[in-house]
Parts: structure tokens; C-alpha cells; sequence
């Protein structure tokens, strides 16, 4: 069976990949492209998802590394694992609109809970989404992740993280055990 989630390599984001990996990010996130497929947050937010120097941000930073994923010498799909000692936080997830519904994000999203369990000994992965992203949040239960009630506010104002289009957006904790 020929899938998305075939020959993929993994490895560590490297300075060079950073526009590469902005434009990836914002074409699954923003803007008219993103609408190619699922995860577009084109209706409640507008502006950046994120810029080159919050993507070399999270290279460079300690404890972290921005896992890249690569078919065919491409960069298809990225996330952001950040040990935080008693859990990994998963973020800044994108995968190419084209690709999305293939089994790819799963594909992304195991090496993801592997490499937190093997390599950083971590017992749950953490994650944020945008409380009002139910077709999202379904898709995260659907793999084990579970809504805790625990919000925290959007950074309204902070142009780095988009231009909201409505005024209730917040972000919810998920969690998953990785024993």
C-alpha cells in the first residue's frame, strides 16, 4: 500500500531548513493555500502562524528540536518536542495541505510519542490547541490525546501569532499518556 507515510525520513531541522519550514507552517495554517486541506485556520485567525526567527527559535533552543520530515528529499511535515521534564510539549505540527489525510500526521505524530518515550523518558505528551477547533481536537482524541478544561488565553494583540477574526478564542491543554 502507497501512502503519504511511506519513505519518509526524520531528522532534526538544521538553519538552512528555516524558510522552507516557515512556508510549510503557514501553508498549512494560513491563507487561501491552506484551505487544500484540513487543519486551515484561514476563518479564525489571519496574519502569521510563525516567522523565520520564532522558527530558529525553537532549533536552537536547549532540551527542544523541531523533528522535519522529508519524502523524496522534501520537506512534507515538521513538529516541535520540547522536554519539559515530567512531560514533552508537542507543538508547531504542520503537514503539507496536499498530503493531509493521508496517514502522514499520524505517521509524524508516532515518531513524535516514540522519540518523547525513548529518548527524553517522558510519561505524557502535552499540547495546545485553539479551544474552538472541534474537527481538530476530534482528531487528536481519536489518537489518544484528551481535553483536560484547562485553558489558557490567545495572545490577542500579538501580531506573531496571527490576527484573530473572533473575540472567544483561548487554548485548551491536551494530554496523552506515552506508558
Amino acid at each position: 500500500m502507497d501512502t503519504a507515510a511511506t519513505g519518509l525520513t526524520f531528522r532534526d531541522a538544521a538553519d538552512a531548513d528555516v524558510d522552507a519550514l516557515v512556508a510549510l507552517i503557514e501553508s498549512a495554517y494560513r491563507g487561501d493555500a491552506s484551505r487544500a486541506g484540513w487543519t486551515t485556520e484561514a476563518d479564525i485567525l489571519q496574519g502569521q502562524r510563525t516567522d523565520p526567527d520564532g522558527v530558529l527559535e525553537v532549533i536552537k533552543s536547549p532540551g527542544s528540536r523541531l523533528l522535519t520530515v522529508e519524502r523524496e528529499g522534501a520537506i512534507v511535515a515538521c513538529c516541535q518536542l520540547e522536554d519539559r521534564g515530567d512531560h514533552v510539549y508537542f507543538g508547531m505540527f504542520a503537514v503539507n495541505p496536499g498530503l493531509q489525510g493521508s496517514g502522514l500526521g499520524k505517521a509524524v505524530m508516532a515518531e513524535a510519542e516514540r522519540h518523547a518515550r525513548e529518548a527524553w523518558g517522558a510519561a505524557e505528551m502535552h499540547m495546545t490547541v485553539i479551544s474552538v477547533r472541534d474537527d481538530l481536537i476530534a482528531w487528536y482524541e481519536r489518537r489518544g490525546y484528551r481535553r483536560t478544561g484547562r485553558m489558557t488565553p490567545f495572545p490577542y494583540g500579538d501580531e506573531r501569532f496571527g490576527i484573530p477574526q473572533r473575540p472567544d478564542l483561548q487554548f485548551e491543554l491536551l494530554v496523552k499518556p506515552l506508558v
